[in-house]
């Protein structure tokens, strides 16, 4: 707020109170109007929000008997913008820029325009300068809400396939007891150390400065004099609710999902935080996962393997898949089924990866021990570890 709109200002007017009403009829028109237009009570409502901070910005002055005096006697001097001379000067009123007036006076070191040598800081005393990280300003900002964090676990069929699952989770939110003032009453003030930004200025050297949270109104931009039994004057307290929460399909194990403005709620009309939930994913008995694919070992038997055939696959929730092993195929070889794995970002799906482990059987029937001896006998002159030991040799 400039010092030219703090003089333009009528604050009896926003608070519909005459220039001499008492600090008492100040106080209960200042608790009528902040109930009725209090941002927590009116969502949404950007006028209400704006009509709330004109309210406290109000009171913050008329509330307090030395701003108040130092208001009235620069609404006397300036009511208009402009200065009226005494009855030796010109009789009417002539106009000049108050910045020059606020800056530090006239150049030169002089008397400013109308014998104001110093500026205005005798007069309005520490109204404009209380060491607040926002400026001169009395207005409270909208303040977001927290973020939050949960955890949820998924089935493996679930991570992959996408859900919705109910989420319980606790949060800050605005106090039903005070509606969210921190005051009792329901009559917070704007705190005068911040000056309602919830922010003060720290100092950092080489002419930069950085801002922390308000000490004293711990950045809430308010101060509750009889504060609120239930939340401590905090005008926060603590609930539960359970959300329906969507979980996309393809989500890994430890992935961590961001779900805006499904945190905490905001105040004074401020946003709500977001939520950001942890997806833990237990493990399945026949499918694993490598990145957007996902994995089954097959057991095969000797022939399938040596003589090739048709081997059925089982998928994650589908029909089943059919296969051609070639002849000759080893143990551990990979094969692909394409589109049956893991849902990507973009829709689509990856793949199947499909590895063979030959089977061996530990208990032979008489005509199958026959056909693997005749089998051995067969191939008596083959030596498959022939060429491990010629290459042990070279190493």
């Amino acid at each position: 707020m400039s010092t030219k709109d703090f003089i333009e200002k009528d604050y009896y007017k926003v608070l519909g109170v005459p220039k001499d009403a008492t600090e008492a009829e100040i106080k209960k028109a200042y608790r009528k109007l902040a109930r009725e237009n209090h941002p927590d009570a009116n969502k949404g409502n950007a006028k209400a929000e704006e009509r709330f901070k004109e309210i406290s910005e109000a009171n913050d002055i008329l509330g307090d008997p030395k701003k108040r005096k130092e208001y009235d006697d620069a609404r006397a001097l300036f009511g208009n913008g402009g200065f009226r001379p005494g009855p030796g000067g010109a009789g009417g009123s002539f106009n000049f820029d108050l910045g020059d007036l606020f800056g530090g006076g006239a150049q030169g070191g002089g008397q400013g325009a109308g014998g104001f040598g110093g500026g205005l800081g005798d007069v309005f005393g520490g109204l404009f300068n209380r060491g607040g990280a926002g400026g001169p300003g009395t207005r409270t900002h909208p303040r977001r809400g927290q973020d939050i964090e949960s955890e949820v676990t998924l089935s493996f069929t679930e991570a992959i396939e996408g859900a919705t699952v109910p989420l319980r989770m606790s949060s800050q939110s605005p106090c039903k007891a005070c509606s969210g003032t921190g005051d009792k009453n329901g009559t917070p003030r704007v705190c005068p150390t911040c000056v309602g930004t919830g922010q003060v200025a720290r100092g950092s050297g080489g002419g930069f400065s950085l801002t922390d949270p308000c000490p004293d109104c711990k950045g809430r931009g308010l101060i509750a004099e009889h504060a609120c039994e239930v939340c401590k004057g905090s005008g926060r307290a603590k609930s539960s609710r359970t959300m329906q929460v969507r979980i996309p399909a393809g989500v890994s194990d430890g992935q961590r999902i961001r779900l805006r403005g499904k945190g905490a709620p905001g105040e004074r009309g401020g946003p709500a935080g977001d939520l950001y939930v942890v997806v833990h994913v237990d493990t399945h008995p026949v499918f694993g996962r490598k990145d957007d694919n996902l994995t089954v070992t097959v057991p095969v038997t000797f022939t399938e393997a040596a003589l090739g055939g048709e081997v059925r696959v089982p998928t994650l929730g589908g029909p089943p898949v059919t296969l051609k092993l070639p002849p000759g195929t080893p143990n551990g070889r990979t094969m692909r089924a394409r589109g049956k794995g893991a849902v990507r970002k973009d829709g689509t799906r990856g793949d199947l990866l499909v590895t063979v482990e030959v089977s061996v059987p530990q208990d032979l029937t008489g005509k199958a021990r026959d056909a693997l001896e005749a089998y051995r006998e067969a191939t008596a002159g083959e030596d498959p570890r022939a060429d491990l030991f010629q290459a042990a040799k070279g190493a």
